[in-house]
């Protein structure tokens, strides 16, 4: 594994946080798409963006992160103690070194289908600007996904920073009359990696715990979180299901 080597210049590191255990579908990372393991294909996204440092697994599970150095990739065994994947990505910027102004991407291990093209929109929400975190959103176009509280609203500002994420329909249409798009949230971060150390030593907030939503934390201590729109589409999978019609998906050239 290499190890980043910190210098004059910020380094920009993906980490892909992985787990084995999940209540809906368990050893999701390691299921296989078209002869691939699902951490792979997003480990292989993730690297062909030119811009990064460094692409890194982050995981407490042994048979993931054989699988990670099976494909040659880089992976990170943490404690097993983390209550999310923030936290699993705060033990691996000590573990790496960086430094406060290095940059930290958080992509999720089970979006397979991430596009390249959406972690350089998501390095722009923090790369040479005075933010400390960053996000995306996509516009929401079907009523399904609309109603879904599985799938996260977001509302920004005019300077396209977060005001306000929920499972909730945001913002309310009133009277009906008003257009008005809402958008989702895409759950991929960017973070200072000094601020990621602070975000995890603030103690879980109000909001957080009722929505179960741990970005409303920064929120509610006066950070800001910068919010770019995607055009790309992704594509999460949180059931066997799901794997199936990526896999389709990916069998049809669809992706």
């Amino acid at each position: 594994m290499n190890i980043i080597k910190n210098n004059s210049k910020e380094k920009i590191v993906a980490i892909i946080p992985a787990r084995y255990a999940s209540t809906r579908f368990p050893g999701k990372p390691l299921a296989m798409i078209a002869g691939k393991p699902m951490i792979q294909w997003v480990y292989e996204a993730v690297r062909s963006v030119s811009e990064l440092d460094g692409v890194y697994v982050a995981t407490d599970d042994e048979r993931i992160e054989k699988c990670v150095e099976g494909f040659g990739g880089n992976c990170l065994m943490t404690s097993k103690n983390h209550q999310s994947g923030s936290d699993r990505l705060a033990e691996c910027v000590g573990m790496l070194g960086l430094l406060g102004e290095d940059i930290v991407l958080n992509i999720q291990g089970d979006e397979p289908l991430i596009k390249p093209e959406m972690i350089r929109e998501l390095l722009s929400t923090i790369r040479d600007k005075d933010e400390c975190m960053g996000t995306l959103k996509e516009l929401i176009n079907d009523e399904a996904t609309l109603k879904n509280p599985n799938v996260v609203k977001v509302i920004t500002d005019l300077q396209d920073h977060a005001l306000y994420f929920s499972r909730s329909v945001i913002p309310y249409n009133r009277n009906g009359k008003v257009p008005y798009n809402v958008y989702r949230h895409v759950g991929v971060y960017a973070y200072k990696a000094g601020f990621l150390l602070e975000f995890t030593q603030m103690p879980r907030s109000y909001l957080e715990m009722l929505e179960s939503l741990e970005q409303l934390r920064a929120l509610e201590n006066g950070y800001r979180i910068c919010v770019k729109e995607t055009a790309y589409a992704s594509v999460g999978i949180d059931t066997p299901e799901q794997l199936k019609e990526v896999e389709r998906m990916v069998t049809n050239g669809e992706e």
